[in-house]
């Protein structure tokens, strides 16, 4: 049942963006024609051989250069012609009765079964399946040169003022970096740009909060020279993310899932990063000392909960520490359970969201398609005298690009 629906989804999409393909190319010169019908057919072919690639070569993993083009093809071309569909489909439902009105009046001067050429019906259609077939385009274009921006690194800055921080930690700089996704990459020499761009901020502490592979262990082999350049006076710590526990691969065994879970983190301590599973550290500074807390994956929305605070957090109120930070890589676990059971965390570090690697980012606008999913999806919250923070993520993973949304480095000035 799922299967024919998917099919009959698939069917409509491709025949209405081939009736907008027709409609306008129509009155085009013929030399020209047959070069535009010859590529839309191979974008076509394209799509279909996507859907056939995802289940053969998905089983590979996102390293998978196929899997990935099979990814881009999809998210490029056939939202393309999802959203050309949608609106033909749209203008068919809204247009229906008064179109057949119109149709029906137009034989009011004319002899039954010969209706006048250039119809209101005809005419309007045209220009609706114009106007239809530019915003695909646009949109598949847009998501083309988004491809071109997959690597470029912006640095996000921003101040939180902490009501518990000591004197001595004001001014302190945390660089903040999320979901590497180092299985989807495919230029070492950008990456490691991305982490020059992060020491020349010259960070106190640097925090990394998940995924830092797609699946496998071994994806972040090629990238261990790139991230173990990191470092700073505090140190490099890290915790997991929903990706880094294989759940989305089929393991021929328990035994090699948990294999390829503690290589993983081998990985992060031959880094040099300080892997944080449910426990906490103290970062001193003048003999005055704040929690940094880690915790495992812990999502709301469907998402795996290994995450344990009450493991985190055991004997941290004998300490007497004032200002606490918290490494949590699922932004909903800040409204599921960090403000309602742990008012004195301070300070929340998340990712997870990516931005969904396609929005829009301009002074007095903030939007993503994300945010219908995440009430908190980028950038700085604040509720009382707790914050949280979700970065936009530094790799990328199904589509290959960003559009409006571009990978992030995080700033935060404590004060």
């Amino acid at each position: 049942m799922r299967l024919a629906i998917f099919v009959l989804f698939v069917l409509v999409v491709e025949y209405y963006s081939y009736v907008a393909v027709r409609s306008v190319l129509r009155d085009v010169n013929p030399s020209w024609s047959w070069v535009l019908w010859t590529l839309y057919i191979l974008l076509s072919l394209s799509v279909f051989f996507s859907f056939y690639a995802f289940p053969h070569f998905g089983r590979s993993g996102w390293p998978s250069v196929a899997l990935k083009y099979s990814v881009n093809t999809l998210v490029g071309v056939f939202l393309g012609k999802f959203l050309i569909a949608a609106i033909l489909l749209l203008a068919d439902l809204v247009m229906i009765i008064p179109n057949a009105i119109s149709f029906l009046l137009s034989f009011k001067d004319h002899p039954v079964g010969n209706p006048p050429e250039g119809s209101r019906f005809i005419s309007r259609f045209t220009f609706i399946s114009q106007t239809a077939l530019l915003l695909g385009a646009a949109l598949t274009g847009g998501l083309v040169y988004g491809m071109t921006n997959r690597y470029r690194y912006q640095v996000k800055r921003t101040k939180v003022k902490l009501k518990n921080l000591p004197e001595e930690f004001k001014g302190m700089r945390i660089a903040q970096i999320s979901d590497v996704h180092s299985g989807s990459f495919d230029n070492p020499e950008a990456v490691a740009e991305g982490v020059e761009a992060i020491l020349r901020e010259k960070p106190d502490l640097i925090l990394f909060t998940g995924d830092l592979v797609n699946d496998r262990a071994g994806e972040i082999v090629p990238y261990k020279e790139v991230f173990n350049r990191l470092n700073a006076p505090l140190g490099v710590y890290s915790v997991l993310g929903n990706h880094d526990y294989g759940d989305y691969v089929s393991w021929t065994s328990e035994e090699e899932k948990r294999e390829n879970l503690d290589q993983l983190k081998q990985h992060h301590a031959d880094m040099g990063w300080r892997l944080l599973v449910n426990e906490h550290v103290l970062l001193e500074r003048e003999d005055k000392q704040i929690a940094l807390i880690g915790i495992e994956n812990w999502g709301a929305r469907g998402f795996t909960k290994y995450g344990d605070m009450k493991k985190a957090v055991a004997g941290l109120d004998e300490k007497g520490v004032s200002a606490k930070i918290l490494m949590s890589h699922d932004p909903s676990h800040w409204d599921a359970e960090v403000r309602k059971e742990y008012t004195d965390i301070d300070l929340t570090l998340a990712g997870h969201t990516h931005g969904m690697q396609f929005g829009i980012e301009i002074p007095g606008l903030k939007w993503s398609p994300v945010q219908y999913v995440y009430k908190r999806w980028a950038g700085l919250y604040r509720e009382q005298d707790q914050y949280l923070y979700v970065n936009r993520g530094y790799g990328f993973i199904g589509y290959q690009g960003r559009l409006g949304i571009l990978p992030e480095i995080t700033l935060i000035e404590l004060t």
